[in-house]
């Protein structure tokens, strides 16, 4: 298993860069709250600094993928406006909520390997 394949699946599962055992966030099914430290090994989560990170790489990948779909649905369904609004509003939302929390755990993952001076 490669080590960047290691940090993925870190992400994905949303666990502790450090003991890979850990939750990073806070319960809730649409929290994207950092807990202050792991329960399991102890690293200071607060550290941390993803910013904007995941949410400029969600809005440049949505972009790059919805906005080919709706023309595609546009042109060979040709429905009317308001559909387009409802289908691609719940899309965008759906999967923007479903990938940011593990797209921030992995943004997470590889600044811990990549920038191991910010969690000393």
């Amino acid at each position: 298993m490669t080590p960047d394949f290691e940090m993925l699946k870190l992400g994905l599962a949303c666990k502790c860069p450090s003991c890979k055992a850990g939750n990073l966030f806070k319960p809730g099914l649409l929290t994207l709250t950092l807990k202050d430290k792991c329960e399991s090994c102890g690293l200071d989560l607060a550290k941390n600094d993803s910013a904007d990170g995941p949410a400029v790489f969600l809005i440049f990948i949505l972009g790059f993928a919805l906005v080919p779909l709706a023309l595609l649905v546009e042109f060979t369904l040709h429905p009317p406006l308001w559909l387009h609004a409802i289908i691609w509003s719940v899309v965008a939302l759906g999967i923007t909520l479903g990938t940011l929390k593990p797209l921030k755990s992995y943004i997470i993952a590889l600044q811990f390997k990549h920038r191991p001076e910010d969690w000393e």
